[in-house]
């Protein structure tokens, strides 16, 4: 895994989902993401607060109130504002800074999520065939791509990306519902068996179009060479470098790394590692579901076959009772039918006096055994158990936990050297130590002087030895990592 800067950061655009006023920066921000939808992407304040006017819940909404959450919103990064001038006539309109404001990047991707989360239960997962399909005819094109101008490849990538990532997290998500607890508690009723027939249909029309599509992309994937594939990034990265760009530049290592990553992911989903890959995992997944779907179904319809049998056996009993002659028929009847199956015999466990069938129980010596009442008044009294003292036990944790805070300081200690700690040329560590000092980084990081203290008081502060990563080499193996030390004041 690889530490650097922004993954040991918090992410302050996510403030107004927790902030107080929650309510009014959720509304605000969703209304602005719903008009950058509309291509409208800068609005006033006086647009803003005539929204939340028209909303009943806000009733008593103030333009203060209005400058106060746009002005928070700016500050956590959520919207950007610029000074409009389209509109000032004096020195006196200038002076009065009037503000348009616009989402940030950031602030429209977790607003996407937000929605995304709010319709996840609504919208469900399911198996769609039809990308199979899609991926297959994609794949199939990889030979012919190579002749394709920059912008059909890119578009071809961007197309089979799509539709692999849609199929990896449909699947998944389909398979974790048939897993939870609210399916299992549905496979176990009665009404699951009007719906057994369809759910089991489904996933076996699913995965035959898996096995027979899987065959022919996992046969075509293995001769493919890595130099077309080569070929087909360069004309991708092309395509992107020609892509004017005003935020940022266009970083051409990582986006071909994160190309290869997606297309190993590809292929071994489909190819694995020779043995065992994706596919198979999800024939081994949905051919337990079905198993269980099956076992749970057979249950229930053995006990309603079981109450079914139940009724006829009554049935025949009551029509023997009716062909009784007598009471007393009736009675020596009833005994034998409701007395001998609710009989409880208890077995001598001592030896016979003989071992003749012929002889009776009450021909034999009889055996006393001895039960004791479940009654609470004669219950046996339990043995009393004194309470041990582990006061000795404690002191003794308690001096080994002070012992290991020792050596651990002990060696922190020698890592210092002239008041520092520079991670490029430290020696080999172990896993406690590496993780009290990516502890301090991550707690100094978080602050805006990048300082903090240790749990001795000391206070340090985090700086950058020079650009790049370095390896931090521990006992149970290595992290890459930024250039950091750490200063000691």
């Amino acid at each position: 895994m690889e530490i650097y800067d922004k993954l040991l950061k918090p992410i302050k655009e996510t403030s107004y989902l927790s902030a107080m006023n929650v309510e009014r920066y959720r509304v605000i921000i969703r209304f602005f993401y719903q008009e950058h939808e509309k291509i409208h992407y800068w609005m006033h304040k006086e647009e803003v607060y005539a929204m939340m006017k028209t909303l009943d819940c806000f009733s008593e909404y103030t333009m203060e109130n209005c400058q106060n959450d746009l002005a928070a919103l700016v500050e956590w990064g959520n919207l950007i504002a610029s000074q409009d001038t389209a509109k000032v006539y004096t020195v006196e309109d200038f002076k009065n800074k009037k503000y348009r404001y616009q989402l940030s990047e950031y602030t429209v991707v977790i607003e996407r999520m937000t929605m995304e989360l709010e319709n996840l239960e609504i919208e469900g997962a399911s198996l769609e065939p039809t990308l199979l399909e899609r991926i297959r005819t994609q794949i199939l094109m990889l030979e012919n791509m190579k002749e394709k101008s920059n912008v059909e490849v890119a578009g071809w990538w961007r197309s089979l990306n799509n539709d692999f990532m849609r199929l990896n997290q449909d699947y998944q998500d389909y398979l974790k519902t048939l897993n939870s607890a609210k399916a299992e508690q549905l496979m176990k009723s009665r009404e699951f068996l009007l719906f057994k027939d369809k759910l089991i249909t489904y996933l076996q029309t699913f995965v035959k179009l898996l096995q027979e599509h899987g065959v022919i992309i996992e046969g075509y994937l293995q001769g493919i060479q890595m130099q077309d594939v080569e070929v087909l990034f360069d004309k991708i990265i092309a395509y992107e470098k020609d892509i004017p760009r005003i935020d940022h530049d266009f970083n051409e290592e990582k986006t071909r790394d994160m190309m290869m990553g997606r297309w190993m992911s590809l292929y071994n989903w489909f190819l694995g590692d020779g043995e065992h890959n994706e596919i198979d995992r999800l024939f081994e997944i949905t051919d337990e579901i079905i198993r269980k779907i099956t076992r749970y179904a057979l249950q229930i319809g053995e006990l309603h076959n079981q109450g079914a049998n139940k009724k006829e056996e009554y049935r025949k009993i009551a029509s023997i009772f009716e062909q009784c002659e007598s009471l007393e028929q009736a009675h020596r009847l009833s005994a034998y039918i409701f007395g001998v199956d609710t009989c409880m015999h208890l077995k001598n466990i001592t030896d016979r006096d003989t071992d003749s069938i012929h002889s009776g129980v009450y021909n034999e010596t009889p055996t006393f055994i001895e039960l004791e009442a479940k009654t609470r008044g004669v219950r046996k009294k339990a043995e009393r158990i004194p309470a041990k003292d582990y006061t000795l036990e404690r002191q003794i944790q308690r001096l080994e936990l002070e012992e290991q805070r020792h050596q651990q300081q002990k060696k922190i200690a020698a890592l210092i050297q002239n008041g520092e700690i520079v991670f490029s040329t430290l020696p080999l560590i172990d896993a406690q130590v590496r993780k009290v000092l990516l502890g301090w980084v991550s707690r100094a990081l978080s602050n805006k002087d990048r300082s903090s203290r240790n749990d001795q008081g000391e206070i340090f502060y985090v700086e950058t030895e020079k650009k790049g990563n370095c390896i931090l080499h521990c006992e149970d193996g290595d992290l890459q990592m930024p250039c950091f030390k750490i200063v000691f004041k």
